[in-house]
């Protein structure tokens, strides 16, 4: 096999391994899952036997390698992260071979990707906002994330946009993760029933808004997830907290409630989803309207799961947030252009900068990202 780099993203439930050709070329594939239960020697021990697999599957001595990890980060090594339950690991103990390595922050090594390979390509300044069970975002300033002088750079899930509002799992209130990730939506729609229905009309009411989804023909996308089991994630940890709040706000017959049903259910016109989907565009334009005014990002790239709802989502998105910056332009919304490979080519960019090319995807052609085998 021609010369490659190992690539890993590392999360708090899967881990997604590649090798990856010198001009960009997916040679290979692979997921497992991250033994975070057993603590994190275990999870280390997990991530050097894929590291190793992945490279006997090359045939030969990977060129360096590339990780994607959650928590705190430096270059070399993994500094925290409450997620997995690691302190101060050395990047190379995580590489069971005599290569060089180097590690990324998870999110900002996707929005490295977005930016070299996808749709911040050829962008020197904008901001990559994954929205998923929780919120965090890549500033990507001349062309690089930017992680901020301790590495906390980027939580804009955490800021507040309803001062007076509800609490969030971090401590503060009103963030607006607390209000436009995928597990809130889920969250705050099935309390919304709980509070507002007995049982019986409960089941009426998702039963209806499935069956006026169904008439409308609504289909989304199946990588629009959010689980209703997940309340909120801690800053820079991936940290769920307070998992069993979904299910427990939630009436019999909408234990099921999820980001991707609230969002057909909401292009069908059910009111209560309605309004929760309106609180997540109007948090998510306080946000992004601070963001635009202190950092003047060329375009803003919206990735993650709830970024699948398509129009839905960016359109009163745009909307709104034209209507909070009366004085400028808004930066145009793209849609993240790699989707669950940014990560992985992230780190496959980290891996090629380990081994002394720095300039690794430049030349890459747009299609890469998209090649499977």
């Amino acid at each position: 096999m021609s010369s490659f780099v190992v690539a890993l993203d590392v999360g708090g439930t899967s881990m997604k391994g590649g090798l990856v050709g010198r001009t960009g070329e997916i040679l290979h594939i692979d997921r497992r899952a991250t033994p975070r239960d057993r603590g994190p020697v275990a999870v280390i021990g997990e991530i050097r036997s894929f590291i190793d697999d992945l490279a006997a599957r090359g045939g030969g001595t990977p060129e360096g390698v590339g990780l994607a990890v959650p928590g705190l980060v430096a270059a070399d090594a993994a500094l925290y992260s409450a997620n997995i339950g690691w302190r101060d690991v050395p990047a190379a103990d995580f590489v069971p071979l005599d290569v060089p390595v180097m590690l990324g922050h998870d999110v900002r090594t996707g929005g490295l990707a977005e930016s070299v390979l996808g749709a911040g390509r050829g962008v020197s300044d904008f901001l990559f906002l994954p929205i998923g069970t929780g919120i965090a975002g890549a500033v990507i300033v001349n062309g690089e994330p930017y992680g901020g002088a301790a590495g906390w750079g980027g939580e804009i899930g955490h800021i507040p946009v309803f001062p007076q509002g509800e609490p969030c799992a971090c401590g503060q209130t009103g963030c607006l993760e607390t209000y436009a990730s995928a597990s809130a939506v889920a969250r705050r729609y099935a309390a919304r029933l709980a509070a507002g229905t007995d049982t019986a009309e409960a089941e009426a009411t998702t039963a209806a808004g499935i069956s006026a989804e169904a008439r409308a023909g609504v289909t989304l996308p199946e990588t629009l997830s959010g689980g209703a089991a997940s309340a909120g994630v801690v800053p820079g940890t991936g940290t769920t907290v307070a998992g069993a709040a979904v299910a427990s706000a939630a009436p019999a017959g909408a234990a099921a409630v999820t980001a991707e049903r609230i969002a057909a259910l909401t292009a069908a016109g059910d009111p209560v989803a309605r309004e929760v989907w309106d609180d997540a565009v109007e948090a998510l334009s306080l946000a992004l309207a601070t963001y635009t005014l202190l950092l003047d990002p060329s375009v803003i790239v919206l990735g993650g799961g709830l970024a699948e709802a398509g129009p839905l989502l960016s359109d009163p998105l745009t909307e709104r947030l034209r209507g909070r910056l009366s004085f400028r332009d808004a930066p145009p919304l793209r849609h993240a252009a790699l989707g669950v490979n940014a990560g992985m080519l992230g780190a496959a960019l980290l891996g090629w900068r380990a081994a002394g090319f720095a300039d690794a995807g430049v030349a890459w052609s747009v299609d890469v990202p998209k090649s499977r085998v």
